[in-house]
């Protein structure tokens, strides 16, 4: 089996939460898991982001909000987003491993796991929210097109939850493809199906909002139906994944019911698909997921799936299931009718 990196910093665990969903606990019992494991896997400790590559993204403004709350002791974004005094470092080192592991990506064709806090995708350009200081994922991308020189970077969404951010930060370039799936009528209340992109980025986001309770069957459609083909004809140079776990089923902030061997399927289906079109990656950013141990599980299926037949899931789908796959691919008639067909 072909080695995999998985990126970890030990302040990761000192970004601290409280009593919260989003806790350290999430990586220690991954972290333990994967060194348990059989799986061969090369650990690498990140470097520190610069602001200048955070600002890629995000206003100085956002961020001079975050590093002012952090050395000023702690306090929130929000309701739901805490800022600790070790935050601002932590969220430079999980930046700093994004850009770092799509650098690898692109120059000796490696495939990494960045197990790293905080997580990013609801971050957007000016504001923190829903756990997310820095958006990890949107910063690497930009960072590749605008520093390595890529043209084109396919970004593939599996939280449960929309990644609101990452959708308003490439909304309106088509240098980004965002193709995910999420439950819909759920957390932040965006990711409708007529969310498609603006100016010339119009039918560069893909949005399938799933109804409550489906799983792999729907996500299997999706893949096969929808994302693998128009990944196929936008042919990306690099591949990154917002690989968040609160999809499986039983997360207490989900409502999908993905089962482990949907994450190894779906990284076996966008490995196999890097390698068709010649892109790097993938590269995973970890984001939601609030069961450790069912996290720990869904990430090891995630990494056996970079090197290992994807194996298959079902194929079975509800009438909601099937009936929300239709209207997307009624609404991606105008831009992408032709390679749907």
């Amino acid at each position: 089996m072909a080695v995999t990196s998985v990126y970890f910093h030990p302040v990761f665990l000192e970004h601290d939460t409280g009593n919260h969903p989003e806790a350290a606990d999430r990586l220690v019992v991954v972290k333990r898991r994967l060194e348990a494991g059989d799986l061969d896997l090369v650990w690498i400790t990140p470097p520190r982001a610069d602001v200048v590559d955070v600002a890629r993204v995000h206003t100085r403004g956002h961020i001079e909000t975050v590093e002012r709350i952090a050395r000023g002791g702690g306090g929130r974004l929000d309701m739901d987003t805490v800022v600790s005094p070790a935050s601002f470092d932590a969220a430079l080192y999980a930046v700093g491993a994004g850009i770092h592991a799509t650098t690898r990506a692109l120059g000796e064709g490696s495939r990494s796991f960045l197990l790293v806090r905080p997580p990013g995708h609801h971050a957007g350009r000016d504001r923190g929210m829903g756990f997310c200081l820095f958006n990890n994922i949107a910063v690497a991308a930009q960072y590749a097109i605008e520093e390595l020189g890529v043209a084109r970077v396919l970004i593939v969404d599996w939280d449960v939850h929309h990644g609101n951010g990452t959708q308003d930060v490439f909304y309106d370039d088509p240098r980004v493809l965002l193709c995910g799936f999420h439950l819909g009528n759920h957390y932040p209340g965006t990711g409708a199906i007529a969310e498609s992109g603006a100016g010339d980025g119009v039918g560069y986001t893909v949005n399938l909002p799933l109804p409550h309770g489906a799983g792999d069957g729907a996500v299997r459609a999706f893949f096969s139906d929808v994302l693998v083909p128009l990944a196929q004809e936008f042919r990306p140079e690099l591949v990154l994944i917002s690989a968040g776990y609160d999809s499986v089923a039983g997360d207490p902030l989900g409502g999908l019911t993905l089962s482990d061997e949907a994450y190894r399927w779906m990284a076996g289906t966008i490995a196999g698909l890097c390698e068709s079109v010649g892109a790097a990656g993938p590269v995973c950013f970890l984001e939601g997921g609030y069961d450790p141990e069912r996290v720990a599980s869904a990430v090891m299926r995630t990494l056996e799936g970079f090197h290992l037949p994807p194996g298959e899931i079902s194929a079975k789908l509800s009438p909601r299931e099937s009936r929300a796959l239709s209207d997307l691919r009624r609404a991606l008639e105008g831009t992408w009718g032709r390679v749907l067909r």
